[in-house]
């Protein structure tokens, strides 16, 4: 039976779309032996690797969220939970960053009970830059939370995490999807881009944070091409997310309904290979 790696790639809120990877995967029955992790693709990552289904996770976001689907008998039965994640997007200040993370990243791993790397059901790698050599870090030993909260530092967002002598910054600075940590560690190798694309604005300029956060996009998205060029993953997932800002967590419906097609097709490609073996 071929071993499968998956990799999952930052994106802030797009990246609630590898809950739909995830789902697909199991509903398969192909568990991965390995998992590496940018950003939120770090924490969808954690989520699974602590033994949480697919399925779970997706229901998980669903029931945080308003959909158009939604039915005002819906959206009262979803206002507890709808109340907890207005109150942990109040993120509080903190030094070197715009927030804190600590509220945010505890309501989202709320049901992860392991603590570290070694408690995980499936090997997982969690990416992060050291903001001083400029290295891409990787992270998979040790205490849990803290590897995260390095791992999603977007610059200016939040702040760096100090882990022993290094100050660590948003892994996707340095690698936005991390397919390579996998490629010889499984026979399969799976890579979802979530990067997202944008619609020019017409008669619009980008205001100072959408400049900001696009260029940083840019960067990232120019360097993984370079790498796609040199050595590719056996599958390439690139869900077709289209102008949804980094962090706009309001528009998380819209992100699992643009995804859908490209899990189809993820599906597809997993099947002609499980045939093929």
């Amino acid at each position: 039976m071929k071993t499968l790696g998956l990799a999952l790639g930052g994106g802030g809120v797009r990246g609630l779309a590898h809950a739909l990877v995830l789902e697909a995967l199991d509903d398969m029955g192909c568990r991965p032996s390995v998992i590496a992790g940018t950003s939120i693709g770090a924490i969808m990552g954690a989520l699974y690797a602590s033994g949480m289904p697919g399925k779970t996770i997706r229901k998980n976001i669903q029931r945080n969220i308003i959909s158009r689907e939604d039915t005002w008998h819906d959206i009262f039965n979803k206002r507890s939970d709808l109340l907890k994640v207005v109150r942990t997007v109040t993120f509080e200040r903190g030094p070197g960053g715009t927030f804190k993370p600590d509220r945010f990243l505890n309501f989202l791993l709320a049901d992860v009970h392991k603590k570290t790397f070694e408690e995980l059901d499936i090997p997982l790698l969690v990416i992060a830059a050291d903001y001083w050599s400029g290295e891409e870090i990787v992270l998979k030993a040790g205490a849990l939370l803290p590897a995260l909260k390095a791992s999603i530092a977007i610059p200016g967002v939040f702040a760096p995490v100090k882990i022993g002598n290094r100050e660590l910054l948003d892994g996707g600075i340095v690698d936005l999807v991390p397919y390579e940590h996998i490629l010889d560690r499984c026979d399969v190798s799976i890579a979802v881009n979530v990067a997202g694309t944008r619609t020019p604005g017409r008669n619009r300029t980008p205001n100072v944070w959408e400049s900001v956060l696009g260029s940083f996009q840019l960067m990232q998205e120019v360097t993984l091409s370079e790498k796609m060029k040199r050595r590719r993953p056996d599958i390439n997932v690139h869900p077709r997310i289209i102008d949804v800002p980094l962090l706009a967590f309001g528009k998380t419906a819209q992100v699992l309904r643009q995804s859908a097609p490209a899990i189809k097709e993820m599906k597809k490609q997993i099947a002609e290979i499980l045939r093929r073996s």
